[in-house]
């Protein structure tokens, strides 16, 4: 069953309006048409950061869980290695494996921080075009 439709239609027919009328409509319409977009960015910002925010927070809930996780883990691996050496033996074992996991991740992260002082930044790039198009106007 439909609803009655009261009140006029926001969809008029236009075809006997003059053109001097359509182009006076032309301002209402570009400003309905901002004020649309305006609300739909606003709508998708809004879900957005919800979403941003509900998936941050699950990621420090599961951050939460594997600081717990791997200190359990690196004692099994401990207790493991004890059935066969003594149990100092075991932990310093694991333990030096873990100094030389984080010193190569360590020497890996800093080849990555050495490659961003040798990228071009785009302030670099904009005052190097800059001065091309400076160099092109001269020679005209």
């Amino acid at each position: 069953m439909t609803e009655p439709h009261h009140g006029p239609s926001p969809v008029r027919d236009r075809a006997d309006d003059g053109l001097f009328r359509l182009i006076g409509d032309v301002p209402q319409l570009v400003k309905n048409l901002v004020v649309a977009e305006f609300n739909a960015v606003k709508g998708w910002l809004v879900k957005t950061a919800k979403d941003a925010g509900i998936g941050t927070g699950l990621m420090f809930v599961a951050l939460f869980f594997i600081a717990w996780v791997i200190p359990v883990f690196l004692t099994f691996l401990i207790a493991l290695l004890s059935l066969w050496l003594p149990v100092w033996a075991s932990a310093l074992i694991v333990m030096g494996v873990g100094v030389v996991l984080a010193i190569a991740a360590g020497f890996a992260g800093l080849v990555f921080y050495r490659r961003i002082g040798k990228r071009e930044g785009p302030i670099q790039a904009a005052h190097t075009d800059g001065k091309i198009v400076k160099d092109v106007a001269d020679e005209f």
